[in-house]
């Protein structure tokens, strides 16, 4: 009976881009202009905005659009235009049309920009400005324009259309009636209706194309999201980028302990005393009266550098001292260049007592 055997690659699942991307791929993305917007969103405010402001500023238009054509019946059409009157003619007639679009210029400005930083912020970069040759090649335009994105959007197109028909069919099939009637109105009465009836589909419109703009601009999250996903490998290697190689950085930290250790050793010499445990601890004490207010560690070691310790104290005669508690006490409760704790004074003076008394039997001999 034959035994087959199935052989994975583990590194092959590493190049999957299933994680979530890291800040700073995101942080670099955002730098570049790649964000995930939807364009539908501010002109769909727009749109339901403006009509908006129609509706709560109705007397402000209705009186201009009424100045103006009857400036224009009554004065216009029966004046004689001369060089001279030519000018303040069209003076006036613009003032009164800034004066009529100035409210929905205001509103145009106002919330393109709201609707922009709605979904990403302020951002400010000239990156998608650059030119990038590779967005002229053909095989890349003809996968764009075949591509899943491109269909979304033919749909979404489609929608929209299928929609607004559905809106203005539904808005003249409730008023047809009076729309039949209109050539008995009265001018006013018209205009009215026109106006009512042109409104609140641009209201309907407008909210419709709002809620359909917000959906889209969750699936744009989606997709950018989707789009700046990374694989574990590509993780691993921004990590190493950003914080360094991790096999360099401890070559680099046993370099630095090998250089505070030589730096400690160079120190020993000037101890008074070394107190030992007498194997696992060594604590290099030092004392001059004339400049310090306490003992100072300035070396100490645990096991092999202990030992080294020791032997660099004997190989420049330097006293060391057997006392278990004191060198456990002083290891784990003092650090090097640190004075030696307050209740600790009374153990270390008679160590340091003993070590002079010694010294000086030394030199009298």
């Amino acid at each position: 009976m034959r035994s087959y055997y199935l052989e994975l690659d583990l590194q092959l699942f590493s190049q999957e881009k299933t994680e979530k991307a890291t800040p700073k791929k995101t942080q670099e993305a955002r730098k570049k202009g790649q964000i995930a917007k939807s364009n539908d969103l501010p002109s769909s405010m727009i749109l339901l905005f403006t009509f908006a402001t129609f509706a709560a500023l109705g007397t402000y238009y209705k009186t201009r659009i009424m100045s103006v054509f009857q400036e224009l019946f009554e004065n216009w059409l029966t004046m004689d235009v001369t060089v001279a009157n030519i000018m303040p003619l069209f003076s006036k007639l613009a003032v009164d049309m800034l004066m009529f679009l100035a409210p929905i210029f205001a509103i145009v400005v106002i919330v393109a920009i709201l609707g922009n930083v709605m979904q990403f912020g302020f951002l400010l970069t000239g990156e998608p400005l650059k030119l990038k040759f590779t967005k002229l090649n053909p095989i890349n335009g003809f996968k764009q324009i075949f591509s899943m994105r491109s269909l979304v959007e033919f749909l979404k197109s489609i929608t929209k259309l299928l929609i607004i028909g559905f809106l203005v069919y539904q808005a003249i099939w409730s008023d047809w009636d009076k729309i039949l009637v209109l050539s008995s109105l009265s001018i006013q009465q018209i205009f009215q209706f026109t106006a009512g009836l042109t409104i609140k589909l641009g209201l309907e419109t407008g909210a419709v194309l709002v809620v359909l703009a917000f959906a889209d601009y969750m699936y744009q999250r989606y997709e950018h999201a989707k789009s700046l996903r990374m694989s574990k490998q590509d993780i691993k290697d921004e990590y190493k980028k950003s914080e360094g190689d991790p096999l360099i950085k401890g070559k680099i930290r046993e370099r630095q302990r090998r250089m505070a250790m030589q730096r400690m050793m160079q120190e020993v010499p000037k101890a008074d005393v070394v107190i030992t445990n007498p194997t696992h601890f060594a604590i290099a004490l030092q004392y001059d009266a004339a400049k310090m207010e306490a003992p100072l560690i300035i070396a100490k070691g645990m096991d092999h550098v202990a030992l080294r310790i020791r032997e660099v104290a004997k190989e420049h005669g330097v006293v060391m001292m057997e006392n278990k508690p004191l060198a456990r006490a002083l290891y784990d409760r003092a650090d090097i260049g640190d004075s030696i704790p307050a209740d600790l004074f009374q153990a270390v003076a008679e160590v340091l007592a003993a070590v002079y008394k010694m010294k000086g039997r030394v030199r009298s001999s």
